[in-house]
């Protein structure tokens, strides 16, 4: 198994997509057989999106912060965890585990009638929504080709406001059942809690009878099911060149980090329990150790702080709060404002996924902080500032919403890349708890209260400076990153070097057209992703 095609096989950008077309929509059209298993994939993404009104279960405002932010918490820790089960259990089972666990919370909370079992159940809950939060997009990236990988990054976060916009409508027609008094209060937040579980039990079983990640079956050394996944997929046969192409990259990427970690820990290479532990913390250890890859540590948590901080959680989980402090009377009336504001987010995220890669993460990241900042800063009273609050979920919709996943997902070299994105994601999640928590019981309901408009002020500040952030400190591509820190371009150049080696002796190139045609392509997608 591994030869390539006589003369081998030119890895080139230019020479996929003359043989497989367009990226974006086009691609995803292109593969219709993947694009239909990303999207059952991203039923994750509706699962964890109909508790926004968890919080009227209770009436005091710390212990409502305590409610809705301890999910999160659940989420950071299954996050952190997510790594290890995804390589030992598959990304497949992974899945299933997490929607089971998921399951669980739910029905937890959805029967409780106790203030403990409520939050046990959430953050069980958590547990689950933090490890699909990362094992999806994960299974997408690795099952699609990478033409269309961009795009499927963005398809998860399109499923996420998609399933925020359904929930909020579902509040809103909840809010009438139960005749009067408590019974309608707890019917209003019981049903959208345990409708989750119908999206949960379609993915928990449907994952079931999807294919295994081909990059995890050669992990495995499973060749011959990842070359028979890969051609199924491609609706190719197996001998066809972009198959071929194809596994021998995941081929070399396999080789490519075990070589990695053969050179930077010889001394652990024996495949033992312990060994292989050591491995995995001293990968980790690297991220803080060598400067060039702690600034690129600096930038990926920072960009989730940021993310969280622009005020995005204040305005989905205590929205009717909101509208009822700038002056909406009714119950009624502010979750009919606030469902608004899920269906901006849903239709504003749509132009991120078809133009993003044309303008640029930087211009849109940037954009979108000044116009949420100035959204929080100018609001005022009653439906003018529900107009900012839309117009705020419309820039985060289709700025930071999406495009803070796509950066912390590039800024990485190869041999550090998963790694990385872990810390960054969770980053976002305790970064959405502490939010959530330390300052959205305190600040959110009862600054609204006492404090109105110097709520809005402190978010907008946040917008602010995160728009500065990416202006002034993402502005390099990797190798500038690695020049700034003294070190020329020894580590992104290192690593190139040995992949390089690496498809030679796969056959994935034999001439210098093909690397200078590499080149080229990896140089333009710098500019979208810098520029």
């Amino acid at each position: 198994m591994g030869g390539a095609p006589a003369g081998g096989i030119s890895l080139s950008a230019t020479r996929r997509k003359a043989l497989v077309g367009e990226s974006g929509w086009a691609g995803l059209v292109h593969n219709r057989k993947i694009f239909a298993i990303a999207v059952f994939a991203s039923l994750g993404g509706l699962m964890y999106t109909f508790d926004q009104r968890m919080g009227d279960a209770v009436s005091d405002t710390g212990k409502k912060g305590w409610l809705v932010s301890i999910l999160e918490l659940g989420a950071w820790f299954g996050v952190l965890v997510t790594g290890y089960l995804a390589d030992k259990l598959s990304r497949k089972y992974t899945i299933v585990l997490a929607v089971v666990i998921f399951c669980v919370g739910v029905i937890v909370q959805s029967t409780a009638f106790g203030p403990s079992s409520i939050y046990g159940g959430r953050f069980v809950t958590g547990l689950g929504v933090g490890s699909l939060s990362m094992a999806v997009p994960l299974y997408n990236a690795e099952i699609a080709p990478p033409e269309v990988r961009g795009s499927l990054v963005a398809l998860q976060q399109l499923a996420i406001t998609f399933g925020i916009m359904v929930s909020f409508w579902i509040d809103f027609g909840t809010n009438y059942i139960g005749g009067t008094g408590a019974g309608q209060h707890e019917a209003a937040w019981r049903i959208p809690l345990a409708l989750q579980l119908v999206p949960a039990i379609i993915l928990g079983v449907g994952i079931l009878f999807m294919p295994f990640s081909p990059r995890w079956l050669v992990n495995q050394g499973r060749d011959d099911e990842a070359l028979e996944v890969l051609s199924k997929a491609r609706n190719m046969p197996p001998d066809s060149e972009i198959v071929q192409i194809e596994f021998l990259e995941i081929r070399a990427q396999y080789l490519f980090e075990k070589e990695t970690s053969e050179i930077n820990f010889p001394q652990y290479q024996d495949g033992s329990w312990s060994s292989n532990f050591k491995l995995g913390v001293y990968d980790y250890l690297r991220l803080v150790t060598d400067r060039t890859l702690l600034y690129r540590v600096a930038v990926g948590t920072l960009t989730m702080f940021f993310q969280q901080w622009t005020g995005i959680n204040a305005i989905l989980y205590y929205a009717p709060t909101i509208f009822q402090s700038l002056g909406l009377t009714g119950n009624a009336l502010s979750l009919l404002a606030t469902g608004v504001v899920g269906i901006a987010t849903f239709l504003s995220t749509i132009p991120a996924v078809i133009w993003i890669d044309k303008v640029g993460r930087k211009p849109v990241l940037v954009s979108g902080a000044f116009l949420m900042a100035a959204c929080h800063i100018i609001s005022s009273a009653g439906w003018v500032a529900c107009v900012f609050v839309w117009i705020f979920a419309i820039g985060f919709g289709y700025s930071w919403g999406p495009c803070a996943w796509i950066l912390v997902a590039e800024i990485w070299p190869l041999s550090v890349r998963g790694k990385g994105l872990s810390i960054a994601a969770s980053s976002n999640w305790m970064n959405n708890f502490i939010g959530t928590f330390t300052c959205m019981p305190h600040v959110t309901p009862t600054m609204l209260k006492h404090l109105t408009y110097g709520t809005f002020i402190f978010f907008g500040l946040f917008s602010f400076l995160g728009g500065f952030f990416i202006l002034f400190f993402v502005s390099l591509t990797l190798e500038e990153m690695d020049d700034v820190f003294g070190d020329g371009r020894k580590l992104a150049v290192a690593d190139q070097e040995r992949q390089d080696a690496i498809f030679r002796k796969l056959g994935l190139f034999n001439d210098t057209k093909v690397v200078e045609e590499r080149k080229s392509d990896e140089d333009s997608n710098e500019k979208h992703s810098t520029s």
